[in-house]
């Protein structure tokens, strides 16, 4: 239950930050999205304590399924890259708000 409400807050603030305006805005919105998409991952695969899935002596009813593990570890990856890229491009671009147009300028025609 903790887990499925940690994901929709993150869900929650992920998409709030999607909806601004600002570029740092919307790369914190996607980060936020990647954390959410983890903490789903690792919840479907279990959030009863288990043992080592490869290092313990214990029996298989009580290994940890590495799977949602190594998603896990792949979305973190594909997260950052995302991240690093989001924030190449918004360096790139300089000014991230465009000039706000004024209805006080005389129409050129």
């Amino acid at each position: 239950m903790t887990a499925a409400i940690a994901a929709g807050v993150l869900v929650a603030a992920g998409v709030y930050l999607l909806l601004q305006r600002g570029l740092i805005r919307v790369i914190l919105g996607f980060v936020l999205l990647g954390h959410a998409a983890n903490v789903v991952i690792v919840a479907a695969g279990g959030m009863r304590l288990r043992d080592a899935p490869l290092l313990s002596g214990a029996g298989t009813d009580r290994m940890a399924d590495p799977l949602p593990q190594a998603f896990v570890l792949t979305a973190i990856v594909i997260t950052f890259g995302l991240t690093v890229y989001l924030l190449a491009i918004a360096r790139a671009g300089g000014d991230d708000d465009p000039p706000e147009e004024s209805s006080d300028e005389e129409d050129p025609r």
